[in-house]
Parts: C-alpha cells; structure tokens; sequence
C-alpha cells in the first residue's frame, strides 16, 4: 500500500500537467517528484503522462486514474482538515468558475460585503463560459445556470430566477407598451440565441410567442444592455436585471406574464466541504433570498 503516498502527488501533476509547478507547489524537489510518479506508473504497470521536452500530458490510463484519484484525495484532504480542527475556520484560497453574466451581474457587487465577512477567504475567479471539469481542473465551486446534465458532481440549488420582459421608458414611450404577448410580434424583440418563440404563463394559462429582431445574443447580459439602449424588449432574469429596474434603466413590459424561471446552482465534487465552500455558497443563498 505504499503506492498511496504517490496517488496525491500524480494528482498535483495531472491539474498542473507541469513537473516544475506541482513541485513548487508541493514543495519538494523536482527529480524527486519525476522519481516518484515514476514508481507509481511501474507499480501500476501503465504509463500515466506522455511526456515531451516542452510538455506533458495525460495518457487515457492517466486520465482514468485521474477521475478516480482526485475525489479519493480531495475527500481525504476534507477529513484531515476536519479531525484538525482546520475544517471550521473559514479561510485559504477559494476558486471558482462563474459564467459571465452572474459574476458581473450579481457577483461583483456583493464581493465587497463578501470580503468584509470572511478576510481571509481568498477568492481566485475564473470568469468565461467555458465549463471546467471540477475532478480534473483545481477549481473548488463551479456556479452554473439552466437545467444541469447528470454529470455525478453534487450539486447545491442557490436560487431560482424568475424571467420577465423588459425594455427602456424610451423605447416604449416611442414604440408603446405590448398589451397581450400576441401584441410581441409587432415589437423589435431582443431574443438568445437559438430561441425562436418566447413561452410565458400567467393567469393559469399559457402562451407560446414567436419572435424575431435585429439583434440575437448567447449573453443575457448583453440582451440586457441592448435592452437600456433601446433597441427592444428582453426577457431577463429578475436577478441581473434588478439594478437596471431600481435604477429606472428598465421597466417591466406585460406583467404578470412570466417566463420559466431559470435555477442557479453551485457544483462541487463532494457534499463533505471546507469552511470556505460552505461559507460562500450560504452567503449567495443569503443575498439572493434578500
């Protein structure tokens, strides 16, 4: 069983795919660390890593080995910092993957106050819409929005955001108010990409708009900015519009239809998590239900 003390180190290497840094991180000479997964892959009779003299990169054994590792190593991380005491304090380097929209929208503005509850709580952010792969990338929390595949991470509902429709006093003052959801179809509608129809409900009932525009987006974000600009109606969720709202950038168009709120959860590869984890995820559940 001595191979165990080599499975956190291939782990180190694997999510820096770098000998150098996974050394400098762990803290131990770099031969040492080379001779070490050397003796790991002779034990196990594969070979982990194809190795050049500019890089390295996982073999698919390696990559195996990997999605089975680095759960076994996290967890055992967890527990030792649990028995140690380390487990309740709130503190360290905290990464995150956040999508675009929620980290500028909704994120940034509570960091300050996030920063004044918990010091010492450093935050590493990796803002694009790209989706890391939490077993084998060194991230701790992913923030995702919309509907998630089964992917066995677990994951922790933060909010639910309802969507509604949206535009500026100045595009409806020129163009007028939509009074029924039939009534879109005359309206320059600002629609995400690959949406073609628009479904709202209200009143117990349900309508199912099609729509069009000059301008179509992957970005609610950007929607929105078009939306204060003028140029037409968004459906947004109530979430990142709210400052625009407040402000008196935007108003709601054709309250009470609503479209199907959009969930917003935090993944995380084990339900055991270090203070700082849990310390984050409850803190956006807070401001969100606030």
């Amino acid at each position: 069983m001595d191979f165990l003390n080599e499975i956190p180190l291939f782990v180190e290497v694997a999510q820096c795919l770098s000998f150098s840094r996974a050394a400098a991180k762990l803290d131990m000479p770099q031969s040492s660390l080379s001779r070490r997964i050397r003796t790991l892959e002779q034990a196990l009779g594969v070979q982990l890593f194809n190795r050049s003299t500019r890089q390295i990169r996982l073999t698919e054994a390696g990559q195996r080995y990997l999605q089975r590792a680095a759960p076994l190593v996290e967890e055992a991380r967890l527990l030792h910092d649990e028995l140690s005491g380390r487990y309740a304090r709130p503190g360290g380097v905290l990464r995150l993957s956040l999508p675009v929209d929620f980290a500028y929208e909704f994120l940034a503005p509570l960091l300050p106050q996030f920063a004044a509850q918990f010091p010492e709580i450093v935050l590493e952010m990796d803002v694009s819409p790209r989706r890391v792969d939490l077993v084998s990338e060194p991230f701790d929390v992913a923030v995702r929005a919309g509907m998630l595949p089964d992917s066995g991470l677990v994951a922790h509902r933060l909010l639910q955001s309802p969507r509604y429709l949206y535009a500026a006093p100045g595009y409806l003052r020129a163009q007028g108010a939509p009074e029924s959801p039939a009534a879109l179809a005359a309206h320059r509608c600002l629609p995400l990409a690959g949406t073609t129809v628009w479904r709202l409900t209200a009143f117990g009932t349900a309508e199912t708009v099609a729509i069009g525009g000059a301008f179509v987006a992957d970005s609610p974000g950007l929607l929105q900015r078009l939306a204060v600009a003028g140029m037409g109606i968004a459906l947004l969720p109530e979430l990142g519009a709210r400052e625009a709202v407040a402000s008196g950038r935007l108003q709601r168009v054709l309250s009470p239809w609503q479209a199907e709120a959009v969930p917003i959860h935090a993944l995380t590869t084990t339900r055991l998590l270090p203070a700082k984890c849990r310390c984050f995820i409850e803190f956006l559940r807070e401001q969100a239900a606030g």
